[in-house]
């Protein structure tokens, strides 16, 4: 019988581990440097204050922006009037060339009716059927590693990125993106660098103004559009039946409960392109974080060892969440509190309204930042320390709206259970066939502009266990 642990009987001895970070400024950055770092690096945007106070404000370009991290003001905007926060123009103007109008993008009766539509392909049953995908593209990287270790230092952040991209792609089309992966990659790696980070006028300017980015943004959809839909095709072409359902089964499959509508081709196109990007990306600095801390942490590393090789993998599905891997998951969620891929929500308000008895005007920004509550010293004990017995079953649970590594409320990453899945039970792959060194150099440091990403990536010594 598994014996099943907990926060009493696993002991993570050794010493405090406090991951290295720069320090953030002691004063609000002037408004040119601020509007600059969400260019380069937006952790760098907040001050030290932002991490102890439960409100921070600051006049930006005739609007005032309120950093959340009181619970009670965090539910106010996210979950009980939610509907009175909208994105940003700029985020709309950098995500939908390449997400379209997909549920991360879209906007009241458009979002319903897609969040409806979806939810019976999220569901725990339906996400299960999808990890024999996930575990042949651990499977195929654990091979792929052993080559690799062989020759030398591996870059792990480049291989982490490619099986995110092959899981994403085999859990939605089946098969593996020998054909389509290599293109995949290229639009994603063309995107992110040249066209997704975002320029002072995309912050500045109304969506119906064009600002210098957007020509460049519409030529490069005009090359996505086509090639999302020869992937469906090629898919929809493969001869019947398949093994094992995929997303793609799933979506073709959705109604709306109260409509009996299915998807558009466009629509059906925007969530491909939706589940892809924001899965895999997320997916992939997930688990580098979670590497890198297990390389700096070797005896946490050998206890996450040990629990792969005893744990029962034969059968993946539920890995995350009954009790097999109780360590491992406690590693993936202290490492989504340190470095939560999607560091920061900006909404921009709709119509007046009170939060944390302070008033936000329309057209006012309100920032809930996952990088900074859940390093926020009135929040949590330590903060800054990596310790994932926060997390094992028995210790308290983390405050209410405190820790949002998924969001909360009616826009909550409706994905989040099949990423918790990928990322424990290819972690635990990892770290139970590979003793993972410290890469030499400098520390590692975190640079976020859409999601959390070091800053460098080097390359890590792995030797086969």
């Amino acid at each position: 019988m598994q014996t099943v642990m907990d926060a009493r009987t696993i002991r993570l001895d050794g010493p405090r581990l406090v991951p290295p970070r720069r320090e953030p400024p002691l004063r609000e950055p002037p408004l040119f440097t601020y509007i600059a770092s969400l260019r380069t690096n937006g952790l760098l945007g907040w001050p030290q204050r932002a991490y102890e106070e439960p409100v921070t404000q600051r006049r930006l370009i005739g609007r005032t922006s309120f950093t959340l991290n009181d619970p009670d003001a965090i539910r106010r905007v996210l979950v009980d009037n939610q509907g009175n926060y909208a994105r940003t123009s700029g985020s709309v103007r950098i995500l939908r060339p390449i997400l379209g109008d997909g549920l991360l993008i879209s906007e009241g009766a458009a979002w319903r009716h897609q969040r409806r539509t979806l939810a019976p392909a999220f569901t725990p049953k339906a996400m299960d059927g999808l990890v024999p995908h996930i575990a042949s593209a651990v499977d195929e990287t654990v091979r792929e590693l052993e080559r690799d270790a062989a020759r030398g230092p591996v870059a792990l952040f480049a291989v982490l990125h490619r099986f995110a991209l092959e899981a994403a792609g085999r859990s939605m089309f089946s098969v593996a993106m020998e054909s389509h992966g290599e293109e995949l990659r290229r639009f994603i790696a063309e995107y992110s660098v040249r066209l997704g980070r975002p320029h002072l006028l995309d912050i500045l300017m109304p969506l119906s103004w064009t600002a210098p980015l957007d020509p460049f943004r519409a030529r490069f959809r005009r090359r996505w559009i086509p090639f999302l839909d020869r992937i469906i095709a090629a898919r929809a072409a493969e001869p019947a039946p398949r093994a094992s359902r995929d997303l793609l089964d799933l979506l073709l499959a959705a109604r709306n409960p109260e409509t009996g509508a299915a998807f558009t081709q466009g629509e059906l196109r925007d969530q491909v392109a939706t589940m892809i990007l924001a899965g895999h990306e997320t997916t992939a600095v997930a688990l580098f974080w979670a590497l890198y801390m297990l390389a700096l942490a070797p005896g946490l590393q050998e206890q996450v060892a040990a629990e792969a090789r005893g744990a029962d993998l034969s059968e993946p599905a539920g890995c995350a969440s009954d009790g097999r891997l109780p360590l491992t998951r406690a590693v993936i969620d202290e490492t989504l509190r340190l470095y939560p891929p999607a560091f920061v929500i900006v909404r921009r308000a709709l119509a007046d309204d009170t939060v944390a008895g302070l008033p936000v005007r329309a057209g006012d920004i309100v920032i809930v930042s996952p990088w900074v509550l859940h390093r926020h010293r009135g929040l949590w004990q330590d903060p800054d320390a990596f310790d994932p017995g926060r997390f094992l079953p028995g210790a308290p649970p983390p405050p209410r709206y405190a820790y949002l590594p998924f969001g909360v409320g009616p826009r909550v990453c409706i994905g989040a259970q099949f990423a918790l899945t990928e990322a424990v039970l290819a972690l635990a792959r990892f770290a139970g066939r590979f003793r993972i060194g410290p890469p030499g150099g400098p520390p590692i440091l975190p640079s976020a502009v859409v999601t959390t990403q070091p800053e460098h990536a080097p390359a890590f010594d792995l030797a086969l266990r």
